[in-house]
């Protein structure tokens, strides 16, 4: 028998056709080589735009929250101060203090002349009732020497005294206050039964309110005047 191939056969036996795939230098096929070039090129590109957007966003001011601070007109608050507010809505801000408080009422007030000035513990009766004081009595004379600087004497078991003679007293301008003397330094009007008395010396004779507060003198409530 006849060991030789059959004609056009010139291969060997059990081979298949096709073509042999192209190798690299690394025997390996190129295609498989260019596909890890790519994708390590995606991954430094990425990196890139990454390190780019995070260098981007750097330069924001941020709350402790993590938001965005951002500064808002003081007319949308109405405290009169700034305020800052975050884009969760949370607000800071600075709120403006009233003026010190007066208390107008609960006292019987009588004022009485210490200044050698005539008529000027009447002028000054009309002035704090003007201002918003209530219980103004008839005035009346100081019973010593005259005194060059004012004080307020008020009844000391009485609160609503006390608050109304501190309140007379800054409006002289912060005069002294204390407690009525057993004995009390003034005589004539209601002076003997007023719960507040209003020693009244040469500092402050004839003169207006306003001028010994530094302030013009408004009336008020006739109720005890409240913290906004």
């Amino acid at each position: 028998m006849s060991t030789d191939l059959p004609d056009g056969n010139d291969g060997q036996r059990g081979t298949t056709s096709g073509r042999t795939p192209r190798l690299g230098d690394a025997r390996s096929p190129v295609g498989s080589t260019l596909s890890v070039v790519l994708a390590v090129l995606a991954v430094v590109a990425g990196f890139l735009i990454l390190r780019e957007l995070t260098d981007d966003d750097g330069g924001d001011d941020l709350a402790i929250d993590g938001t965005e601070n951002t500064e808002v007109d003081d007319s949308i608050a109405g405290s009169g101060g700034p305020v800052t507010t975050n884009a969760l809505g949370t607000a800071t801000t600075s709120v403006t203090q009233p003026a010190d408080a007066r208390t107008y009422a609960g006292a019987t007030i009588a004022v009485a002349n210490v200044s050698g000035q005539g008529g000027s513990a009447s002028a000054m009766s009309s002035a704090l009732e003007t201002a918003g004081y209530e219980g103004l009595v008839e005035p009346g004379n100081g019973t010593g020497a005259q005194q060059d600087t004012s004080n307020v004497y008020f009844v000391a078991t009485d609160a609503a005294a006390r608050a109304v003679a501190e309140s007379i007293a800054l409006d002289l301008g912060g005069v002294p206050t204390a407690e009525m003397p057993e004995t009390r330094p003034a005589n004539g009007g209601g002076t003997d039964t007023a719960t507040v008395l209003v020693m009244l010396g040469a500092d402050a004779a004839n003169k207006s309110l306003s001028e010994l507060s530094g302030a013009t003198a408004v009336a008020a409530n006739a109720t005890d005047t409240a913290d906004p």
